[in-house]
């Protein structure tokens, strides 16, 4: 959906650690509360939520965030704020170009699986430097140095050649988005939660120059 991130209805549960409003408990809700936070983002009306001394103090006892978001390591990206999410909110997890590894991979587990998180949201982004590398490495025929060819290795299979210059670049991290989605969602222990209706694992893209973030199908 080019819109936004969702379009349906949903409910939420759970009280906010601020104690205002209610903390999203199902995938929909979750989506909802991430789409309606982006929009507050992208118009100048952020409420920097759950910030305060008390909230601060609440989580001392304990987390229950409603989403892990897993971004690019991007500066311009970061995904509290682009959702206006606070403290407790969001199990961020970020590598460049949101490449998935045995480390990501586990600390999206232990969200889902250990804190009964119900949303995965695989956030790509416009202008992606580590896409823009990959794409750079395999048109030269190079290797990047050091650990970077490790990115490029990842995210190689996103290339689309049939395309050239920066709509290749462009269609290489939506496609990127795309693969580490439905590798995440094949994962036996992320696809039992998904079958049970728990969980959602979906694929998004933030646009820089917009500040929109959309869903990837």
């Amino acid at each position: 959906m080019a819109a936004g991130l969702v379009s349906d209805t949903a409910t939420s549960t759970a009280i906010r650690a601020d104690g205002k409003g209610l903390r999203p408990s199902t995938p929909e809700s979750a989506l909802r509360e991430l789409a309606t936070g982006n929009a507050r983002w992208r118009t100048f009306h952020e409420r920097n939520p759950d910030r305060t001394r008390a909230v601060r103090q609440t989580l001392v006892a304990g987390q229950h965030p409603f989403a892990v978001v897993l971004g690019c390591v991007d500066s311009r990206v970061p995904p509290e704020l682009v959702f206006d999410q606070g403290l407790g909110d969001l199990l961020t997890v970020r590598s460049a170009g949101s490449i998935l590894d045995e480390a990501v991979l586990a600390s999206i587990t232990y969200g889902v699986l250990e804190l009964g998180i119900p949303l995965v949201v695989v956030l790509g982004h416009q202008s992606c430097g580590a896409v823009t590398a990959a794409v750079q490495a395999a048109e030269d025929g190079e290797l990047l140095p050091g650990h970077m060819q490790y990115l490029a290795d990842q995210i190689h299979p996103a290339i689309d050649r049939t395309l050239t210059g920066a709509a290749r670049v462009d269609a290489a991290i939506t496609a990127n988005v795309r693969l580490v989605r439905s590798r995440l969602a094949a994962e036996p222990a992320v696809a039992a939660k998904v079958m049970a209706g728990e969980l959602a694992v979906v694929g998004a893209r933030y646009e820089l120059t917009s500040q929109r973030v959309h869903r990837i199908r």
